[in-house]
């Protein structure tokens, strides 16, 4: 086992599987010689060469477009987008090609792509540089969509996304890259795609949250320890396919659902995720299902990001009125 951030995690898993899969090709806006904006690519031009690992065009369309005719040749690329709110130019490729392809081809050409986009707040950094964009990802049938809250988790996910035959968007909360570390292992594992996971077992209120998220909404519910509230916390993990199985089983032990995510309030995930609750747990529920979110707004300067930055203090807030409603 390693101690390592999630940043590290996920550089680890590209190194592991790029020993193991020749095909396996990644590449993107400074991706190769810098090694990413973020580094999460440092070392592996140097490794790999440039045939296998290199820089790109700015070009996002260029990107996904020959993204999609390499996998259709056989090999697995792994692009990155430099911040998901660069992404438009490319999404093009992504919704009408991309996604659709295998479906299209019926199933003679598979798409092995993962796309790899750091998004979310939290770093002071400009409009385009801050969002979450998830909602335009999990709405197109042929996509799958990841994000991972821990290191442990980025590898075991990110494993298989690259293993995957058919496209997923990996979204990576740049707030948490370097934020805290966890033991990973060394060696190859994966988790299954689609399967949330339950961190914390409780019996009063199911939480559902992912990415960064996450830490907030642990840090709330450690903050409501001397409040006797039971706090059921799931980690979302996959976006699409939405494991509706384990939020449904949650909500009919503890009547009570809350999602918290960052991203915008009107046709969020959490508007998604609720309706689910209400289709499978109604009459199971004691009080109405809530969603603490993003404002409806483009996110704000970096000296007003506090105002749209959903924090471990509103997810409390939150939690104790569920808690207590009659």
């Amino acid at each position: 086992m390693a101690t390592m951030t999630l940043l590290k995690a996920i550089n680890q898993t590209l190194f592991e599987q790029m020993r193991k899969d020749d095909n396996v090709v990644l590449y993107g806006e400074d991706a190769g010689y810098e090694g990413g904006v973020f580094r999460v690519t440092a070392g592996l031009q140097k490794e790999f060469g440039k045939d296998r690992v290199f820089d790109t065009p700015i070009s996002e369309a260029a990107i996904m477009g020959s993204a999609i005719g390499m996998a259709a040749a056989g090999l697995r690329p792994i692009t990155e987008i430099q911040f998901s709110g660069f992404m438009f130019p490319g999404y093009n490729q992504i919704a009408t090609h991309m996604a659709r392809m295998h479906n299209r081809s019926r199933g003679k050409y598979k798409m092995p792509i993962v796309v790899r986009m750091p998004y979310g707040g939290g770093v002071r950094a400009l409009e385009h540089h801050s969002e979450s964009l998830e909602t335009l990802f999990a709405h197109i049938p042929g996509l799958k969509l990841v994000i991972p809250s821990t290191p442990y988790d980025a590898k075991g996910l990110l494993t298989s996304a690259i293993q995957d035959d058919d496209p997923v968007i990996f979204m990576e909360p740049k707030k948490i890259y370097r934020a805290f570390k966890q033991e990973v292992p060394e060696e190859e594992y994966k988790i299954p795609l689609g399967k949330a996971k339950v961190v914390q077992k409780g019996t009063d209120v199911t939480v559902v949250s992912w990415g960064a998220m996450m830490v907030e909404t642990q840090k709330a519910i450690k903050a409501l320890e001397d409040e006797n509230i039971s706090v059921e916390l799931i980690d979302l993990r996959t976006i699409s396919p939405i494991d509706t199985e384990t939020i449904i089983k949650s909500v009919k032990k503890t009547g009570r659902f809350l999602v918290a995510h960052e991203a915008v309030k009107t046709l969020g995930i959490g508007a998604e995720l609720i309706s689910r609750v209400n289709e499978g747990a109604f009459f199971h529920l004691e009080a109405m299902p809530t969603r603490i979110t993003g404002h409806d707004i483009t996110v704000p300067l970096p000296k007003g990001e506090r105002h749209q930055t959903v924090d471990a203090t509103r997810i409390a807030e939150e939690i104790k009125k569920l808690a207590r409603f009659e």
